[in-house]
């Protein structure tokens, strides 16, 4: 199949209604959220998506626009009030908190492209979604105004209801090792495979995209490296500059440490009557005090990315940070599980769905010490190596 992004209409975005807490701020509108989320979140989570009342909660109260720039209608944000309203949003329900933030940074990674690719995605209105494929997985070759993509993308979180996707892929041809640039498309340009059946985070809709040589304008490209260095030469907001290794993991980090949050409560709701006991209690204030920890770490990364400290210090304390993070939140949530017995794990309790969802979040690439954390950090504390 041979298709032409240039002649698929992008998707009308502009909002119908706009709810009144909306324009209250993320913040507060998150807290909305949370509660429409989870009273959702059973259903979700057995029927593996978000329903479409949720999904457009999260587009109306603001978290696709929150780095979107100001001309466009956009937040222009702060990484700070992202983390909270998606910690927030995380309490009531994991996989609504985890499209949310992502909603919000796949808008800063499109920020990257071309003015005529900020006018394609946001000249109708600031709420655009778009889903991101951020491992290099397909091939694209130059062509007349552009260039031709095909490849498959898994784990494309929130496709189900996003407006646009954007996919990375090798370009052909040339010296050395590859090029690998970013290909954004508008819904109908590409199919989706439903291939997501992890035991956690189900209703994030994870499921693989697939495209198949199709036509993407020059306008809607640009250069992985730009990316990773933070380089923008096409917008000046503050939140467009920031090299990636700084973000540290924070795009999926804050929905866990929500999710924790909303462990706690649960499993706290569910210590009564007998199994109330010291063994219990004592279990409970150790998870909180590894949830809490996390909180603060976190909170730390959003604070060393609005105060721009993109020294290699920073950067590497950030990525350790939401590594660590990850660690002690699956511990937090062992110690409820065992705290609340066999009636935290039965079907009808919230509980059993926090653990299986931190579980699936916290095997995220961008959360393993491996990935980054443990090379750059180690070179923090112990010089580079040789």
């Amino acid at each position: 199949m041979s298709v032409d992004v240039g002649v698929i209409a992008a998707p009308d975005t502009t909002p119908d209604a706009v709810p009144d807490f909306a324009d209250a701020g993320l913040v507060p509108a998150a807290g909305r959220l949370r509660e429409l989320a989870a009273r959702h979140a059973a259903d979700a989570d057995t029927g593996r998506g978000l329903s479409r009342e949720v999904t457009d909660a999260i587009r109306e109260a603001g978290f696709a626009r929150h780095f979107v720039a100001e001309r466009f209608g956009g937040t222009e944000g702060s990484f700070e009030d992202l983390t909270r309203a998606v910690m927030t949003v995380g309490e009531g329900c994991a996989a609504s908190a985890w499209c949310a933030s992502l909603a919000a940074y796949s808008a800063r990674f499109a920020s990257h492209l071309p003015e005529q690719g900020h006018q394609e995605l946001w000249g109708a209105g600031p709420d655009t979604v778009v889903a991101t494929g951020l491992m290099p997985a397909g091939r694209a070759r130059q062509a007349d105004g552009g260039w031709r993509v095909t490849g498959e993308w898994a784990y494309v979180s929130a496709v189900d209801f996003a407006d646009w996707v954007m996919v990375c892929a090798a370009v052909a041809g040339g010296e050395g090792p590859p090029q690998l640039r970013f290909f954004t498309l508008p819904r109908g340009a590409y199919t989706v495979r439903e291939t997501w059946d992890s035991v956690g985070m189900r209703a994030t809709g994870s499921h693989t995209v697939v495209v198949d040589d199709v036509f993407v304008p020059a306008h809607l490209t640009f250069d992985r490296a730009d990316m990773l260095t933070g380089r923008n030469g096409f917008s000046g907001v503050s939140a467009h500059n920031v090299p990636f290794q700084a973000v540290g993991g924070l795009t999926f980090i804050a929905p866990v440490v929500g999710a924790a949050t909303g462990a706690l409560a649960a499993a706290a709701g569910s210590i009564t009557g007998r199994r109330r006991n010291q063994t219990a209690e004592l279990t409970v204030v150790r998870a909180s005090g590894r949830i809490d920890a996390a909180r603060h770490l976190v909170e730390e990364n959003a604070r060393v990315l609005d105060r721009r400290l993109f020294t290699p210090e920073h950067m590497a304390r950030n990525e350790r940070n939401a590594t660590f993070a990850a660690e002690i939140l699956r511990e937090a949530v062992t110690l409820l599980v065992g705290a609340a017995g066999t009636g935290g794990l039965g079907e009808g309790h919230a509980l059993q769905r926090f653990w299986r969802d931190i579980t699936s979040a916290t095997s995220h690439v961008a959360l393993q010490y491996d990935t980054a954390a443990r090379k750059n950090y180690s070179a923090v504390l112990l010089g580079p190596e040789g």
